[in-house]
């Protein structure tokens, strides 16, 4: 079974769209394929409890029928840093709930693909960060860069956050965000120069509700 672990520059980079991809990518290999969002902000409260969108469309990408609750343990309401969240509600984060619902999910799938949330360098609970269940479970990672000004600062110190914390990264992708950021090529080049691991895949700027497909690069280096 093999698992990878989508972070971003920030929030609002494409996290979400890249796993659906990733997850889909992987389904038309004939894998089983499971997804996960451990913690997510910015749920609403819905006749089976508070659910996340982000969420409820990797569950509905999942390969089999999962428990939603699996998929997403925590689904604070709150759209701020989870820790936040989380202590506005009264509630704590556990790994090993997390840690629980990722084994569950590992009985019947070859391939699980985690989103985290915000940036890499989040707190989830009050006594451990993201790096650290990325570390426990494992998980080489991926990045997703979103393309607009500043983000050639917040790629190098995202990647080198993942290295100093001693773990996998395992490729990059770039994600046209700001329909007005020109020259975006420029930065696109300069980030190849300077990212050692390859870049996977480039996800074109896309209205909301529009469909504009991504371009692998250098995907079957994954798996």
């Amino acid at each position: 079974m093999k698992s990878f672990f989508i972070t971003g520059t920030d929030t609002g980079v494409g996290k979400t769209r890249f796993t659906l991809e990733l997850m889909q990518y992987y389904k038309n290999q004939d894998m089983r394929v499971a997804g996960m969002k451990p913690v997510a902000t910015g749920s609403v409260n819905s006749s089976a409890g508070y659910r996340n969108e982000d969420a409820l469309a990797i569950l509905a990408c999942c390969s089999r029928p999962e428990v939603y609750e699996d998929i997403n343990p925590y689904a604070l309401i709150d759209p701020v840093a989870p820790i936040i969240a989380a202590r506005r509600e009264n509630r704590k984060i556990s790994r090993e709930r997390i840690i629980r619902s990722y084994k569950k999910l590992q009985e019947q799938a070859d391939l699980i693909v985690v989103e985290g949330v915000g940036g890499w360098r989040v707190q989830l609970g009050e006594d451990f960060m993201l790096a650290e269940l990325v570390a426990q479970l494992q998980m080489p990672i991926v990045l997703v860069v979103g393309l607009r000004l500043g983000c050639i600062n917040h790629a190098l110190l995202s990647v080198e956050g993942i290295c100093n914390d001693g773990l996998e990264l395992c490729g990059w992708v770039a994600n046209s965000i700001d329909p007005d950021f020109s020259g975006w090529e420029d930065y696109l080049h300069l980030l190849q120069e300077a990212i050692s691991v390859p870049m996977l895949a480039y996800m074109p700027y896309t209205e909301a509700g529009t469909d504009t497909a991504i371009l692998w690069q250098d995907i079957d280096r994954l798996y």
